[in-house]
């Protein structure tokens, strides 16, 4: 999977599975810009790179701006030249509550971040992509858009809207030799699920992890580098006849 000489963008690169991702594509060879909101974060991740003789840089940024977008795709052509690999990752899990209660305004920040920053990282990327006829593109999706998720409905949503996002990119931007697939992860051990875990249940939220677990066929959580490996997979040569696909990184749970 070397991505010796490349250039590989990633979006939610401060934490969780974008940070395993942004090291993952650095240990395979490739030049980072780890894109996050939270500044701190991201040049955490950039510093943690550098440190093992990797080439990365920070870059602050809100994927649902298209400013924003359109400033950290400048930037990294401005710097390398080029993008070859781009994780188009960041995104929020919002608030667990009923469909009947939830509250507009954070349904409009899912959305806003989860499938418009999707969307926007797509109109601004594959440009470049189809400018050099080559590339490759992973959104992040989850096994929430493949089955319903009660009681997280913009996620939800959400989710399910990427991967249809994906498709279509992937039928549009093929001719070109430049790809686009999604990864749907199940139950990660991430902040997110912490997050989760305690919305569900305040008083027990180790429940929820004990529930989760019991439900998976390989009885654990996933690990971020686990899915991180897959995506690096997915950007590299080694898929070059992989376009459209939404690959299940769950340990079987969506299996049974």
């Amino acid at each position: 999977m070397s991505m010796e000489g490349k250039v590989a963008v990633v979006t939610g690169g401060g934490n969780g599975i974008g940070q395993a991702a942004c090291i993952a594509f650095a240990r395979e060879g490739a030049k980072v810009v780890v894109v996050d909101i939270d500044r701190a974060a991201c040049e955490q991740t950039a510093a943690a790179i550098s440190e093992t003789g990797g080439v990365a840089h920070a870059f602050m940024a809100d994927v649902s701006q298209s400013g924003d977008v359109q400033s950290y795709v400048k930037y990294t052509v401005d710097t390398f030249g080029r993008i070859d690999a781009f994780f188009n990752n960041a995104g929020i899990e919002g608030v667990v509550s009923p469909l009947v209660e939830y509250d507009e305004a954070n349904w409009d920040r899912v959305i806003g971040i989860n499938l418009k920053g999707t969307f926007l990282g797509l109109r601004y990327v594959l440009p470049v992509m189809i400018a050099q006829k080559k590339g490759a593109v992973v959104n992040t999706a989850s096994v929430a858009g493949t089955v319903g998720a009660p009681n997280m409905a913009a996620y939800s949503a959400s989710k399910h809207a990427i991967i249809g996002l994906t498709r279509t990119a992937a039928g549009e931007v093929g001719k070109h030799s430049v790809r686009v697939n999604a990864v749907c992860p199940g139950p990660i051990k991430t902040r997110m699920m912490q997050s989760l875990e305690s919305m569900i249940n305040p008083a027990e939220p180790t429940a929820v992890a004990k529930a989760n677990v019991a439900r998976n066929p390989m009885g654990r959580y996933g690990e971020a580098e686990e899915v991180a490996r897959v995506v690096v997979f997915l950007a590299s040569d080694e898929a070059d006849y992989v376009n459209g696909a939404a690959w299940l990184i769950d340990g079987g749970r969506t299996a049974i």
